[in-house]
């Protein structure tokens, strides 16, 4: 399994969409229930800034190796265990000569 590395600017946000099953009754009534398990995966939405065209072709070369298909693993800021990812969608933008930034944003997924 592949590991990510390299270390994303302050300003990362993270957001849960707990996967659930809802039936719904007359007069307002409900009833919800989990969809499986595991059913808070975490969306990560991450920013390298300023980095050089050689840091930049790291950080895109591996995404793209993956394409989107490929769990690898990462650590988050301020945790201690890596968490399986995947990446469906990045960005690279050049701000200045040798001067980019990259936006990823990595969703949790569940798999042995």
């Amino acid at each position: 399994m592949a590991t990510f590395t390299v270390t994303p600017d302050f300003g990362a946000k993270v957001a849960y969409k707990p996967r659930v099953r809802r039936v719904a009754f007359g007069d307002g009534y409900e009833q919800r229930q989990g969809d499986g398990i595991n059913t808070q995966p975490a969306t990560w939405d991450l920013q390298f800034q300023n980095r050089t065209d050689t840091e930049a072709a790291t950080i895109t070369d591996f995404l793209e190796l993956r394409a989107a298909v490929e769990a690898f693993d990462w650590t988050p800021p301020n945790a201690s265990t890596a968490i399986r990812v995947v990446c469906r969608e990045w960005s690279k933008s050049l701000d200045r000569a040798n001067l980019n930034m990259v936006t990823a944003q990595f969703i949790q997924v569940f798999e042995p």
